[in-house]
């Protein structure tokens, strides 16, 4: 499988140009890859819960799907083997649909055979990002009061899978009273 390339280029926000056509000369992008985000709810998504926690981005920036994934399991496989599956209910609040492209040029020898160069420079699909602003929830996790210091420990654990910085915000549903 390819090396993924650094999200440091594919990070920052900017206007995204990802024009379909059915003229195929003038479609940019022709696929747009799977999401590899198994499931966006886990948990028991049936019963109203006391709190809820929400993870916040501070930042605005693309994070890719596999980072949500990885983010997603890590806090599921916390809150599943603490507390249950029926005591909780996390929720992936974003959807990645960023299309990120990469250039590839061919170096070594006989390089100038396979490579286009610069003449056909946009690239060709590698994956998909979900494009987060500032203060936008990224997870969140409902429960009952005796299981916020765990709830609060898998936002935690999610939040060192994401390349941003989060802050983490607890409500109480006051609609259950």
């Amino acid at each position: 499988m390819a090396k993924l390339r650094k999200f440091t280029a594919y990070r920052n926000i900017k206007r995204p140009y990802t024009r379909v056509s059915k003229y195929k000369k003038k479609a940019f992008i022709r696929m747009t890859p799977n999401p590899k985000v198994v499931r966006f709810t886990t948990g028991n998504s049936n019963k109203k819960f006391e709190y809820t926690l929400v993870l916040n981005s501070k930042t605005e920036l693309n994070i890719r799907d596999n980072a949500l994934e990885s983010a997603r399991q890590v806090s599921n496989r916390l809150l599943e083997t603490k507390i249950g599956l029926t005591f909780y209910k996390l929720n992936l609040r974003v959807y990645p649909f960023h299309v990120m492209r990469e250039n590839a040029l061919a170096s070594g020898a006989g390089a100038d055979r396979f490579s286009t160069g610069m003449a056909h420079s946009f690239g060709t699909p590698i994956g998909i990002a979900a494009r987060i602003k500032k203060g936008q929830t990224i997870f969140q996790v409902d429960t009952d009061f005796k299981n916020l210091p765990l709830a609060r420990e898998a936002l935690i654990r999610a939040a060192t899978k994401l390349p941003c910085s989060c802050a983490i915000e607890i409500t109480k549903n006051v609609a259950l009273q």
